[in-house]
């Protein structure tokens, strides 16, 4: 795995693997669930262990926080089940430790549950099979611990017996300024800490209790499973994780969808299936989503040769001058409908994470939000999250900063900048008022010109109705001089440029960097991604790929210009449809995957050197990284195929389409299998020159 790692960041401690809800069954291919793919939890969990046995660096341990197997324990299929467990996990050679979850050892007691609630015959047939079902362990002097959350609230002897230790426990690594790690099955609540009790989280008064150990000093994070999805959220100062499962999703949670679910009602999106790895530093740590797209490994057969992945997360990722746009509500919390099963009696509220979790996934640091993200306190929540981890936000206004926002406590929502969308004449009339704010809060400023009306709104036989906000680059370098007096006078930091989507971004990139080495002024990049009518789709991927590629290395060459994709997620209806980086589903597009390889490739470097190659041509990308010299192709197949016979053999070419990865040598001659079937492809490659 090449994780990205910030220049001075320093290397992990240790590493570690999360995994949930593997559900395995007492043989391969059948289940007592009525859904067919749930036949498949053996395969699935196969291929994740043996994933994990191949890993180098090896972690030093896996924690699976429960439902280790689908038959619970008062069926004859128990005992097989866990037969097979033993053989699934048998390539892994270091620790893996157990935590016990419903299907384990029983649901949690409650009266209306369906089936066999946790006993004392429960307990003791896992502990026979198993072991402990609590335990504490350590390692570089760092304390993990395992809590069976079905005790709790239960009533058995024990429940009063893990209470007991668990809070001695946690004393203890208070006394001995020991961090704290703590893994479940339940999550103390999936929402929010004052939801009513049900299915998927832990009930009170035992949740207040647990949350009240969780926000001592020390806990840093706590990991849980059982409800198949991802969530984030932080108790304390601890980081809360509600991890995928890699068998199946709970397909109740595809009501955030703003289309019809996928295979099996979206039981079997397998998109979201997936672990976690988590890297543990002298300071922190950073817990990184492996999405396993539901791949399979069959019994008895050889395992498949590892593949290498990227990985990126926030805390890692150095790429603080491209972003996203948040067009669409990205932190959105919703009723989910009781659609019966064991969620028959009421609504229950939950947040969608997954753009959440996709920012995450490809290193983002930057993103561009709305006036409305920062006026309502959810959402301006969660900007405070993601502020801790790194992330800047640039908040979009129109006409200006009005008093509500300004009143608004953004002091640690990580607010960079405000853009300021107004007509010239408009931003005239207020530029001491801005300055003023600039003065006052320390804030940023980027001035967008909104073009009232202009000849691109009519093409002489269609007339559109759309805003054009953004300098364009001729009026932005006929205005240089204006715009740098702007600066001096204290109104601007710098401007937005828009860069339509037909626009080569590189020359355009040239003239901006131009501009800001003449004006002094910062520029934001504004990266349109649809296409020139707004009853036309654009869903171009491979074009997506290459721009997201050349915005990412060109933010490196030049620090003073922020680049920002004009849509994170699809537009599939309204005006101007167009992919993203992330479709409906919140899935991610072949543009997110390009983005966490190219974090996780180029994160350690500060700064990317263009150059010159007198054989380069449009579409070709030469630059440096600590003087080792690369080159970005962005070509039609022939003229790539053509550019990679100059190459040396045993250069290193990425396919940012694909995520192949090959030398130059053998990535030609898969190309030419492939002719002439992808002629007219755009190919996105980047080689590491030998």
């Amino acid at each position: 795995m090449l994780k990205a790692s910030r220049a001075g960041h320093g290397d992990p401690l240790f590493s570690f693997v999360v995994v949930a809800d593997t559900h395995i069954n007492e043989q391969d291919g059948v289940s007592s669930s009525p859904f067919p793919r749930s036949r498949l939890a053996n395969d699935r969990a196969r291929h994740v262990f043996q994933e994990i046995a191949a890993m180098e660096p090896a972690p030093k341990f896996v924690v699976h926080l429960g439902d280790i197997v689908n038959p619970v324990p008062s069926l004859p299929t128990f005992q097989d089940a866990v037969a097979r467990y033993r053989e699934i996990t048998a390539p892994v050679t270091i620790p893996v430790h157990l935590v016990p979850g419903n299907h384990d050892v029983g649901d949690k007691r409650v009266e209306w549950m369906p089936a066999g609630q946790v006993c004392e015959a429960y307990l003791q047939t896992y502990r026979e099979a198993f072991g402990r079902d609590y335990f504490a362990f350590q390692e570089r002097g760092i304390r993990f611990i395992v809590v069976n959350s079905l005790l709790l609230n239960s009533g058995l002897p024990d429940e009063a017996t893990q209470q007991a230790w668990l809070e001695q426990q946690v004393a203890e690594a208070i006394a001995d300024g020991q961090r704290v790690f703590l893994f479940m099955h339940y999550p103390p609540y999936i929402y929010s800490s004052a939801e009513r009790g049900n299915y998927d989280n832990i009930d009170e008064p035992a949740r207040s209790w647990l949350l009240s150990l969780i926000r001592k000093p020390g806990v840093e994070a706590i990991f849980a499973g059982h409800v198949h999805n991802f969530w984030y959220d932080r108790i304390g100062d601890a980081e809360f994780y509600t991890l995928p499962s890699t068998a199946f999703m709970r397909h109740d949670f595809t009501e955030f969808y703003r289309v019809a679910p996928g295979v099996e009602f979206g039981r079997a999106d397998v998109e979201k299936f997936g672990y976690f790895v988590v890297d543990v530093f002298p300071q922190g740590h950073v817990a990184y989503s492996v999405r396993t797209m539901g791949a399979q490994a069959k019994a008895g057969e050889p395992p498949a040769s590892p593949q290498l992945r990227h990985l990126a997360h926030p805390k890692t990722s150095s790429f603080d001058c491209v972003g996203v746009e948040l067009r669409h509500p990205w932190a959105e919390s919703m009723q989910i409908t009781a659609t019966g099963g064991v969620q028959e009696f009421g609504r229950k509220w939950a947040r969608n994470d997954y753009p959440l979790l996709a920012l995450w996934e490809m290193g983002v640091r930057l993103s561009k939000v709305t006036d409305l993200d920062v006026l309502e306190e959810e959402s301006r929540s969660r900007m405070r999250l993601l502020a801790r981890l790194g992330h800047s936000h640039i908040v979009t206004v129109l006409g200006g900063p009005k008093a509500a926002l300004l009143a608004a406590d953004t002091g640690d929502c990580g607010v960079a900048a405000y853009e300021v969308n107004t007509t010239l004449d408009a931003f005239l009339r207020q530029r001491d008022a801005l300055r003023k704010l600039r003065h006052d809060t320390g804030t940023g400023i980027y001035f967008s010109r909104i073009h009232a009306f202009d000849d691109s709104h009519y093409d002489g036989k269609h007339f559109s109705h759309f805003i054009k906000a953004g300098f364009t680059l001729d009026d932005l370098e006929q205005r240089q001089e204006t715009v740098a007096q702007w600066r001096e006078d204290g109104y601007i930091d710098g401007v937005t440029v828009r860069i339509e989507t037909d626009q080569p971004l590189v020359p355009a990139a040239r003239r901006l960097a131009a501009f800001v080495r003449n004006s002094g002024c910062k520029v934001l990049a504004s990266l349109k991604t649809s296409g020139p009518s707004l009853a036309t789709e654009q869903a171009d991927d491979r074009g997506m790929v290459a721009k997201t590629a050349q915005a990412m290395i060109l933010s490196k060459a030049s620090p003073h210009i922020r680049y920002v994709f004009d849509t994170f997620m699809d537009v599939d209806r309204g005006y101007f449809p167009r992919h993203g980086f992330i479709d409906r589903r919140f899935d991610l597009r072949p543009a997110a995957h390009a983005f966490t390889t190219l974090a996780a490739l180029f994160s350690q470097e500060t700064l990317l050197e263009l150059t010159d190659d007198p054989a380069a041509s449009d579409g070709m990308l030469c630059f440096t990284a600590h003087g080792q010299p690369y080159l970005l192709l962005c070509l039609d197949a022939p003229r790539a195929l053509e550019s990679l016979a100059r190459e040396q053999a045993q250069s290193i070419v990425h396919d940012l389409v694909t995520g192949r990865r090959d030398t130059a040598s053998g990535h030609a001659e898969a190309f030419k299998a492939r002719l002439p079937d992808q002629d007219a492809q755009l190919q996105v490659l980047l080689i590491r020159r030998a």
